[in-house]
């Protein structure tokens, strides 16, 4: 029944739905104190929107001034925000703190829960998840029925984003990933990420063992060093391109977003390594401006 006596709206049909997380980051630096919008999926979404892909964001935000700030940056890149995304009455936060080398530290003010979307009729090209989202209950365990949900209907690609401080044991939150691999097509892991999760085990391991869980690509960036994409029947190492460095929030978000993009557009060759070469060096090239920059601004 239609209260306004107009019509529903035409459902739009996206390239990308991505699930997760979006929150303020206060940032500390030895010149003082500055915020930016934030949240591993969040990034991603907005970086995704600033390629051109047409992204939705099904999130978490507060009732409140930052949560107003977060909407606006997002609708500024073209991000739809899909309905039920302002839940909360407090906008999580996350405070970074910023060493001499760039490199970032994190402590959390952190909820999260979400409502499942109705995707099943529409489902996107491309469903993207990852970082507190797949962990924090009581929404962790949603975005896995979704995923449960939608496996056969599109690409999943899956970012843990590890946070030591924001979970539980080292083995539950190893299971709850690997949980997670089993229904993805793609899992990218930071360096950092890998030596958390498998400190027994070196990257190319690491990798393999990804792709004995059933994904179908295992991506593990390396920072300065690159990365490493790998499939059950091709592995590459693509060099990181040279820039000045400001911070390192957001590139791998902005690699995420890149490599998305490249899944979306590919033709012909599956992921084949020449495939593999141009999701890499495409993810490298916009994770390199991205550290070039102040905070999580990915390119267009």
């Amino acid at each position: 029944m239609h209260t306004n006596g107009k019509p529903n709206p035409p459902r739009q049909v996206l390239d990308v739905v991505v699930i997760g997380e979006a929150l303020i980051d206060v940032v500390t630096t030895p010149e003082g104190t500055i915020e930016h919008p934030g949240g591993s999926p969040a990034n991603v979404a907005y970086g995704l929107a600033r390629l051109g892909v047409s992204t939705g964001l099904l999130t978490s935000l507060g009732t409140d001034h930052r949560g107003d700030e977060l909407e606006e940056h997002l609708a500024g890149a073209g991000v739809m925000l899909l309905p039920g995304s302002r839940s909360l009455e407090k906008t999580s936060t996350a405070t970074a703190t910023i060493a001499s080398d760039g490199s970032a530290g994190y402590a959390f003010d952190i909820a999260w829960d979400v409502e499942p979307p109705d995707l099943a009729h529409t489902p996107p090209m491309v469903l993207h998840t990852g970082s507190i989202a797949s962990f924090l209950s009581p929404g962790a365990g949603k975005v896995k029925a979704i995923l449960q949900h939608l496996q056969d209907a599109c690409t999943i690609t899956y970012d843990p984003n590890i946070r030591p401080a924001l979970l539980g044991t080292h083995a539950e939150a190893r299971c709850t990933f690997e949980e997670l691999v089993h229904l993805t097509n793609v899992v990218k892991l930071s360096d950092e990420d890998a030596a958390w999760l498998y400190p027994e085990k070196a990257l190319e391991e690491t990798a393999s063992h990804l792709l004995g869980l059933g994904t179908e690509l295992a991506v593990i960036t390396r920072g300065s060093s690159g990365s490493l994409l790998a499939t059950p029947s091709a592995s590459l190492s693509i060099p990181a391109m040279k820039t000045p460095v400001v911070d390192t929030i957001g590139a791998g978000d902005s690699y995420m977003s890149a490599l998305i993009l490249g899944l979306l557009t590919r033709r012909a060759g599956g992921l084949a390594p020449s495939v593999l070469d141009q999701l890499g060096c495409t993810a490298a090239a916009a994770a390199a401006i991205t550290v070039s920059r102040a905070g999580a601004r990915p390119p267009h």
